[in-house]
């Protein structure tokens, strides 16, 4: 290196006291800021619709008593967006969308990546339908065809795995008549 008034040159180009290019400064910047993004701000619970307070139920089969660990889809908002987006869903977990009164309850797979067995559960806590291994991403209306106050997504195959049928039972305080867990 020589040094001239101040300045010094590298390779025969002149240096004016910065250490590194702007360009460089601002893209150790931003690949700082997406590995913070990536390291602590983004984790699965954040994504529209995840996970909030739990809650647990009991599933009463033919198979014994069964706890499933719950989500509560408890607001509009929260039944709008559902299961959507998520990549999966652990055993023994599951969403249950409460409603006001018993009604037919009619859902679909909409921006949903994972197949789910519905179980629409009536205000006595009764199943009165199963709907297993729905299609994801599908725009097909699911329905509960007789009245139901809740409907129970849980990851397919978990209603073949604990022999849920319509007749089999689901405690929570939700539905009245059931036992709460």
């Amino acid at each position: 290196m020589l040094e001239l008034a101040g300045a010094t040159t590298r390779n025969g180009r002149e240096q004016t006291g910065r250490t590194a290019p702007r360009a460089v400064l601002f893209f150790i910047s931003v690949a700082a800021l997406a590995a913070a993004a990536v390291a602590g701000g983004c984790n699965a619970d954040q994504r529209p619709g995840a996970a909030g307070p739990t809650d647990q139920l009991t599933l009463v089969t033919e198979s014994g008593r069964h706890p499933i660990t719950l989500e509560i889809a408890d607001t509009e908002e929260k039944k709008r967006l559902g299961l959507m987006f998520r990549t999966e869903l652990k055993d023994g977990h599951g969403m249950l969308f409460p409603y006001d009164r018993p009604q037919e309850i009619t859902m679909w797979m909409r921006n949903t990546y994972i197949s789910l067995d519905m179980i629409f559960i009536g205000a006595d806590g009764v199943v009165v339908r199963v709907a297993r291994n729905t299609e994801p991403m599908s725009e097909a209306i699911i329905s509960s065809d007789l009245p139901a106050l809740g409907v129970l997504e849980l990851k397919a195959g978990a209603a073949d795995h604990y022999k849920i049928t319509a007749g089999s039972r689901v405690e929570h305080p939700h539905f009245a008549g059931s036992t709460a867990p």
